[in-house]
């Protein structure tokens, strides 16, 4: 691995920047910013062709469902596939793919061929990549840069997706009028070739070959046996999922929050999004440049702690403002537990279970969110959105307690 993260660059770059030290890991930053906005705008774009195609809500909402489905079902399996193959080949088969399925999209919106039920099975396919690209994301990232600028990179790569988020819709929002779905499509497919050129064009050693004697489910045990086992990785995966199940549901009942409560329309579910995505920004870069900071226990109890109680003052505030002020604050606690969670599971787990374990991540931070969405909207419909809100807030800090009593070593860890 010396051989793969040894830093090429240098010009001495600002702490915020350093893993771009690495060339492997500029080539996959650089690619990613032009895939991930292309992937934004094909968000946008494909709940823009289902509207139209059908004026539902229900089929909106049954395209997000069917996308995130394969990450819960599949995405075990997909670090399983990681672990016993060459990381890098199988980003350029998902990347490959996921470039295919867009190609594909745009062709039967050009030819006016399209319906709903291929945009449904389509996004099932972006989802099966999914299952398997995240995973394999996730674990390929200390391969390029090493455990030293692990957290670094993390929080990079999370400064990437928020920027990505910011740009891509806003992208879509002006070409959706110029060049209508079929050119958002086709552009999102043309942006995957930044990404696939820069893997392709890493300097990587010769790879170790990779031990597959034992079947696949033998693997699959042993990534869950050493989670269950290591008391440290399973209650960061635990508050990972807690949170995904519980704190970050708030965002699909904003719009709920804007209208009704605090009674400020579109425009204010507007500015409530971006107050969240500017915090989550803003956690990335400061997370990014405290990569280098000893304690990074204190960094995650800052983030366990200060989450549900901003989501709780979010839910109960009534000040338009204060509203805004709150949700930039759960962007900021947000990324500032996730990345430190997502930092010290990689650099305590051993580097052959790195795809297994990561998968359970994903898992819990990717797939459970159709689980979250849907709790967050059964407990609104029956007690309103602030006390589901607030009710999630009780249980992630019930949660950040409960490991902050059971394991006080975890605010020590550097």
């Amino acid at each position: 691995m010396d051989a793969i993260v040894k830093p090429s660059l240098s010009l001495a770059l600002p702490p915020t920047f350093r893993a771009l030290r690495h060339r492997n890991y500029r080539l996959w930053w650089s690619g990613q910013l032009i895939s991930l906005t292309g992937t934004w705008m094909q968000t946008v774009a494909q709940s823009w062709l289902v509207l139209q195609l059908t004026n539902s809500a229900f089929l909106l909402g049954l395209t997000g469902f069917i996308g995130s489905l394969p990450i819960l079902l599949l995405s075990l399996w997909g670090g399983v596939v990681a672990d016993r193959v060459h990381k890098r080949n199988l980003l350029v088969a998902t990347q490959t793919t996921a470039m295919l399925q867009a190609f594909l999209l745009a062709f039967l919106t050009w030819r006016g061929l399209v319906r709903v039920e291929h945009v449904l099975v389509l996004a099932a396919v972006l989802g099966l990549v999914s299952a398997f690209d995240a995973p394999t994301r996730q674990a390929f990232t200390v391969e390029m840069v090493g455990k030293e600028d692990l957290m670094n990179a993390i929080a990079l790569g999370s400064t990437l997706f928020n920027a990505a988020r910011i740009i891509g819709p806003a992208l879509a929002g002006v070409l959706l009028a110029i060049i209508g779905t079929a050119g958002c499509f086709t552009l999102n497919g043309v942006s995957f070739l930044a990404v696939i050129a820069g893997l392709l064009a890493m300097r990587l050693p010769p790879a170790p070959r990779v031990a597959t004697s034992e079947s696949a489910l033998h693997n699959l045990r042993e990534g869950l046996a050493y989670v269950r086992s290591n008391s440290m990785v399973l209650s960061l995966l635990a508050l990972v999922g807690t949170t995904s199940v519980f704190g970050m549901p708030y965002a699909v009942l904003m719009p709920i929050f804007a209208q009704d409560v605090l009674k400020m329309g579109a425009q204010g579910l507007g500015f409530l999004t971006a107050a969240a995505g500017i915090g989550a920004l803003i956690g990335a870069l400061t997370l990014a440049s405290l990569s280098r900071f000893g304690r990074k226990g204190l960094l995650l109890t800052a983030g366990n702690l200060l989450l549900p109680a901003l989501l709780a003052a979010f839910a109960f505030s009534r000040s338009f403002p204060l509203s805004l002020l709150c949700l930039v604050g759960v962007g900021w606690a947000m990324i500032a537990q996730n990345t430190t969670a997502n930092t010290l599971i990689q650099i305590t787990v051993p580097d052959h279970l790195r795809g297994r374990v990561m998968s359970v991540y994903t898992l819990l931070f990717m797939g459970m969110t159709p689980l979250g969405n849907l709790q967050a909207g059964t407990v609104a419909s029956l007690m309103g959105a602030p006390f589901a809100v607030g009710f999630g807030a009780a249980i992630c800090a019930l949660a950040a307690l409960l490991i902050l009593w059971r394991l006080p070593q975890l605010r020590r860890l550097e």
